[in-house]
C-alpha cells in the first residue's frame, strides 16, 4: 500500500465514504469516521465535496462528480445480513427505516440485525432457524408486488446459502423472535 500523510489518508477515507454512502450529511460523516471537527472539514474540503439538499435538517454532502440527479430505479426486493455495509453506513436513518421500524431492526447498541429492503427501505427483517429455514417478518405494509418480489427473494436466498447456516452474533430482536417462533 502507498505511504499517506495523515491528511491524504483522511481525505481518501472521506472520498471512499462518500463514493459508497453519498449524499449524506456531515454529521454521519463525522460519526462513521470518528474524525475531529477540524479535520473533517479539511478532508471533506480536500475531495471537493459539493453541499446538496436531502430533505434532512441539515444538507447533504456528494463527491463533485456525483451531483447529476438519478433516475428512480424499478422497485426491488432484498434481503441483507446483519451489520451490512449498506444499513450501517449512516447514523440518520430515518429515509430508510422509520423509527416505528427500529426497536425490532436495531440492538441496543445501534447494530442493524438482517433486513428485508422493498424498495429502497428497511421493511422487515429475516433469520435462519437452525434446520437451516429461512423466515422473515414484513413489519410494513409492501403491498403484494412486494410481497412477493419478498418472496422471491427469501427463495433465492435459501438455494444460495444452501447448508451453510447463518447465526448472528449480536441478535436484533426480531431475529430473535423468528428463530424463536
Amino acid at each position: 500500500m502507498p505511504e499517506l500523510d495523515g491528511g491524504a489518508a483522511r481525505a481518501e477515507l472521506v472520498r471512499r465514504w462518500l463514493a459508497a454512502f453519498g449524499p449524506a450529511p456531515q454529521s454521519d460523516l463525522k460519526w462513521w469516521t470518528g474524525l475531529g471537527v477540524r479535520e473533517l472539514k479539511a478532508a471533506i474540503a480536500a475531495v471537493g465535496a459539493v453541499e446538496v439538499g436531502i430533505g434532512a435538517d441539515e444538507p447533504g454532502l456528494v463527491l463533485p462528480d456525483d451531483v447529476d440527479p438519478v433516475e428512480a430505479p424499478e422497485p426491488w426486493a432484498a434481503l441483507l445480513p446483519g451489520l451490512d455495509p449498506t444499513p450501517m453506513g449512516w447514523h440518520q436513518r430515518d429515509w430508510y427505516l422509520g423509527p416505528d421500524l427500529a426497536a425490532a431492526i436495531v440492538d441496543r447498541t445501534g447494530n442493524i440485525g438482517p433486513t428485508v429492503w422493498w424498495d429502497g427501505r428497511i421493511v422487515g427483517g429475516w433469520a435462519q432457524r437452525r434446520d437451516g429455514e429461512i423466515v422473515h417478518r414484513l413489519l410494513a405494509d409492501v403491498g403484494a408486488e412486494g410481497e412477493a418480489a419478498v418472496a422471491d427473494a427469501v427463495a433465492a436466498l435459501a438455494r444460495r446459502i444452501g447448508p451453510v447456516r447463518v447465526t448472528p452474533r449480536f441478535p436484533a430482536p426480531l431475529d430473535r423472535e423468528l428463530v424463536a417462533s
